[in-house]
């Protein structure tokens, strides 16, 4: 097997183990809160989940390669700077205002903050749906998680900010499993791409 096929199938692996870890981050904790509501120990995982979809997305766009077209670049361009805005002001809702007193969030969420953390969600929700609609057209992935990062995902930059309820919880948890299904279609694609790009072998 040659470097070049070594290296995709290890990157590919590798984001789709790491974007299982990403669903499962979002998923167990919401089913927890779903009874408990919003703890210390579920705010933790929650914050860190959107550090560990950053490798699947990367994965996710080389594995459809010339499949998502000019789109699939924009969209995946728009995706991560997205995900970055959005992951940091998920961490920093999670492990930093949590902890706050709602006079004191009052006090600290003034000037620009709100304005920008808007425009942060507004940036993941549109990557997202672009990125949804590239892997959508190009049919890599399947079909029903691909429509669900078109359309669910998108809704989950905003509707998280509602108070907690099943609505969100249920929320939490489809995103979740959308994360999850995509990661095992990465992870089951590895084995077409060493069967594609291996070379071919000489029998003597």
């Amino acid at each position: 097997m040659s470097s070049s096929v070594t290296s995709s199938t290890s990157t590919f692996r590798a984001g789709a183990l790491c974007g299982l870890l990403s669903g499962l981050l979002i998923a167990l904790p919401a089913l927890v809160e779903a009874f408990t509501g919003e703890t210390s120990a579920t705010s933790v995982p929650l914050a860190l989940s959107s550090a560990f979809a950053l490798p699947l997305l990367t994965a996710l766009h080389r594995r459809q390669g010339p499949a998502g077209g000019r789109l699939g670049e924009v969209a995946h361009t728009v995706n991560l700077i997205g995900l970055g805005l959005f992951g940091g002001a998920a961490f920093a809702s999670n492990l930093v205002l949590f902890y706050f007193d709602d006079d004191v969030i009052d006090e600290t969420l003034t000037g620009p903050t709100i304005p920008a953390l808007i425009g942060s969600a507004a940036v993941f929700a549109v990557g997202c749906a672009l990125f949804g609609a590239a892997m959508i057209r190009a049919r890599v992935f399947p079909r029903i998680p691909s429509w669900g990062y078109a359309v669910v995902v998108p809704l989950f930059a905003f509707l998280t900010s509602l108070p907690d309820s099943l609505l969100t919880a249920a929320l939490h948890v489809l995103v979740g499993v959308i994360l999850m299904w995509l990661s095992a279609a990465l992870w089951r694609t590895t084995q077409d791409v060493q069967h594609a790009e291996a070379p071919d072998r000489v029998t003597v």
